[in-house]
């Protein structure tokens, strides 16, 4: 997130539709061998489990695998190149990203 706002002057992709999250698997598949950072987190929140987007907009729209989001701590989402499915990982992995403008 930090990267893409210093950087670009952007934020991580936030994913509000169906259409959207298949042109950015399309996007998303020029990275060939690693699933990119969205700006979606879940993270505990007043005890309870919630996912957010980085850019602060409406949570309205989710794409998760089964077992996902996990839960365990705070987590990042990747958009996976092969089946559109949004997975949970540590937020300290190196990978590729989706800036929006």
């Amino acid at each position: 997130q930090h990267y893409c706002q210093d950087v670009y002057r952007g934020q991580l992709a936030s994913v509000h539709s169906a259409a959207r999250n298949q042109e950015l698997q399309k996007l998303a598949q020029t990275c060939k061998i690693l699933s990119p950072w969205i700006g979606a987190v879940t993270s505990r929140n007043v005890g309870q489990w919630e996912s957010r987007w980085e850019d602060s907009s409406p949570w309205n729209y989710a794409n998760w695998a089964p077992t996902h989001p996990r839960r365990i701590v705070t987590t990042c989402t990747t958009l996976s190149i092969r089946d559109g499915l949004w997975r949970s990982r540590f937020c300290l992995q190196l990978r590729p990203f989706i800036c929006q403008y």
